[in-house]
């Protein structure tokens, strides 16, 4: 006895016809799509901080962009640091290392004056004393005792601080200073955490 496989109509119909495969350019346009439609704004989260700047974009590809234009990025994004309004690098250290080990800000229940924190120690090691923290960054322990305070070290540091994409256009580094998550006064105590021989990150 034979027997017969029934195949539904509205199933076969399916089967019959070409399944269209999605390019991952139609992929990524549904999955903004997707994402923008599904993100509510709640104060200070807006939908705007979805979108990626052109340099972004260009870093998100698969392959890191030429090396012409990664030097293209750098310069236009060196344009973008503010130096110290009044000439003074330095603050306060010990504010500094609060605004290190703070991670916090930029949610939807921050308000928009609120000051945020660094989140320094995601990334890096600074200090003698801290035991926890990232290695996506490079250490900084010891940052000033070894690298020293001439003007092109300190000018280096606010820099990067400000904003690392001047320096490495694909950097991991937020803009602090330039896309404001900082003040100019906290990059100042940051600077004093880095450089001051008393702070924690110089001194055992």
């Amino acid at each position: 006895m034979k027997m017969k496989l029934i195949v539904p109509l509205a199933l076969a119909a399916v089967f019959a016809v070409p399944v269209h495969a999605a390019s991952s350019d139609e992929l990524d346009m549904k999955a903004r799509e997707m994402m923008k439609d599904s993100f509510k704004e709640t104060g200070i989260a807006k939908k705007h901080r979805m979108l990626q700047l052109d340099f972004q974009e260009a870093c998100s590809q698969a392959k890191l962009p030429p090396t012409a234009v990664m030097k293209q990025i750098e310069a236009e994004q060196m344009k973008t640091i503010k130096w110290p309004s009044d000439g003074k690098y330095y603050g306060d250290w010990k504010e500094g290392e609060k605004i290190a080990i703070s991670g916090r800000g930029l949610t939807w229940r921050d308000k928009a004056d609120a000051e945020n924190g660094g989140g320094c120690y995601n990334c890096h090691q600074l200090s003698h004393n801290e035991i926890s923290y990232g290695t996506i960054g490079p250490s900084l322990l010891e940052y000033g005792k070894l690298r020293g305070n001439s003007d092109e070290m300190v000018k280096y540091t606010w820099g990067k601080l400000w904003n690392a994409k001047a320096y490495n256009a694909c950097s991991n580094m937020p803009r602090n200073g330039d896309a404001e998550i900082l003040t100019e006064q906290q990059i100042k105590h940051l600077m004093a955490y880095l450089f001051d021989p008393e702070s924690p990150v110089n001194k055992r």
